[in-house]
């Protein structure tokens, strides 16, 4: 009966499992994931719905958080053995000389915009001196928010910074209590449909691509390294259906997350979701540790060594050509 429910299973989802019927006779094992509620959950939303977890003998449990910072911390506290987030906050916890690691990215995504209100005088961005901005601080769209200033020839230091979290963002605008917000959908779509001709809008990425990384803690690491590779084929294999299947896919995370199909449609096309562990990511947070040494973010002085940051071994089993890194 296990094997029939196993073939069953592999035969639903229309995958051939390197692991093979072998698999059926292991037992299942249980992680929490913390994903913040959003289509950047995308691989873990499609593995939970085309059963891969359970076919490669895990069942996960996602518990949902407003931001990276909220899910790095649930890590930290043992409430999760596996988390997603950008590379900012991560970083902060690397200055920290947390025991913990990347073991993959697993999105790319570029869909973070400043919304600022011209009837506060703000027409361009020179006209931010001097006014508040709504960002979730710590997150990475302080840094961004921070090089879009700088490109302009100006510094974070030069605008009054608030802390909102996303969810906060379009009442807090929309009430005019704060003069502009950093945000990502569905928020933004919220903003342009509610005060479109209010706002005068910019992306804060500057062509940089943020990168989703999957973290865990060190001891939990070198204690399951058979589960590390359970969950990178889990997600290797919804990367493959997203990209063989790609409006069904949207379809299966848009009904998770409630997002409707003009935010949907917009972050879908601001995503990718490749699995890997190149030298851009190591670049991106190096540049990124550099700015928050230079913005008096942290105390210490020296860039971590995000070599020792990273796991490599459960995306070689999987994915081997994905992983390109300078050691």
């Amino acid at each position: 009966m296990q094997k029939a429910l196993c073939i069953t299973l592999v035969t639903l989802v229309g995958f051939t499992f390197e692991f093979g019927l072998s698999s059926c006779s292991r037992s299942v094992e249980s992680l929490s994931y913390a994903a913040i509620t959003a289509p950047s959950a995308a691989p873990v939303y499609i593995a939970q719905n085309q059963g891969l977890f359970k076919a490669n003998g895990l069942n996960v449990e996602v518990k949902e958080y407003p931001t990276g910072v909220a899910t790095t911390e649930a890590l930290l506290r043992g409430e999760v053995e596996v988390a997603w987030s950008a590379e900012l906050p991560f970083i902060t916890r690397a200055f920290a000389k947390e025991e913990i690691s990347i073991i993959a990215v697993s999105t790319r995504f570029s869909d973070q915009y400043l919304f600022a209100l011209k009837d506060h005088g703000i027409e361009n961005i020179s006209d931010l001196t001097g006014k508040r901005i709504g960002v979730p601080l710590k997150t990475i769209a302080e840094f961004y928010l921070g090089r879009l200033l700088e490109l302009n020839s100006m510094n974070i230091k030069d605008v009054s910074l608030v802390n909102v979290l996303p969810p906060e963002s379009v009442d807090t605008l929309t009430g005019g209590s704060l003069d502009g917000v950093v945000t990502w959908e569905p928020y933004a779509g919220n903003i342009k449909k509610q005060i479109a001709d209010k706002v005068v809008v910019w992306s804060v990425q500057s062509s940089q691509p943020g990168y989703g990384v999957i973290i865990a803690r060190n001891d939990w690491v070198s204690e399951h390294p058979k589960t590390v590779i359970r969950f990178l084929e889990s997600l290797a294999q919804a990367e493959s259906f997203i990209d063989n299947n790609s409006e069904t896919a949207k379809r299966i995370v848009q009904e998770r997350i409630n997002y409707n199909d003009a935010s949907m449609n917009t972050f879908w096309s601001e995503n990718q979701f490749p699995l890997s562990l190149d030298q851009s990511l190591i670049t991106a947070m190096e540049d990124e540790a550099r700015w928050m040494i230079s913005s008096n973010l942290t105390t210490e002085k020296q860039v971590p060594n995000f070599n020792d940051y990273i796991y490599e071994d459960g995306l070689k089993a999987v994915k081997p050509d994905a992983v390109n890194f300078i050691r």
